[in-house]
């Protein structure tokens, strides 16, 4: 076949429609989070990075990396929300599954006494709610999509 027979096919678009779980339905209500949500993740990224300087300090290199992961992945599902990308609600459950690993851990790894009610109250007031929150964008974006 030459290629002036090719050139003269006309060209199909074929419009691609991004993979949502099916899990994720019309059928089921979607929780919508007001807009001032959408900004979460950038700013526990950006809250984490003292935390981050004070681990470093104390050579508590295990939990530097594992703070160093959680801060990526909320910068990258931070990124994907902006953009409104159907892969935001990959990455709000990676950032989710990385805090509640993270509390389980800390809770865990506590010595007795006040380091576990410490542990507890973390696990509690900051990362169960924000893995809760970074679920519930990822669904959000997903469902928009």
């Amino acid at each position: 076949m030459s290629t002036a027979a090719l050139s003269a096919r006309p060209v199909r678009t074929v419009r691609t429609v991004p993979f949502v779980p099916p899990f994720i339905s019309s059928a089921v209500p979607a929780v919508v989070l007001p807009a001032r949500f959408a900004r979460v993740p950038a700013l526990a990224a950006v809250a984490l990075l003292p935390w981050l300087a004070v681990l470093a300090v104390s050579h508590e290199t295990v939990w530097v990396v594992l703070d160093l992961v959680e801060f990526s992945a909320l910068l990258s599902l931070d990124a994907l929300l902006r953009r409104r990308s159907p892969a935001a609600l990959w990455a709000g459950a990676a950032v989710a599954v990385l805090l509640v690993g993270d509390a389980l851990a800390d809770i865990a790894c506590a010595g007795p006494g006040c380091a576990v009610l410490a542990a507890l109250v973390m696990a509690g007031c900051v990362e169960l709610p924000l893995a809760a929150v970074c679920l519930l964008l990822g669904r959000g974006a997903a469902v928009r999509a």
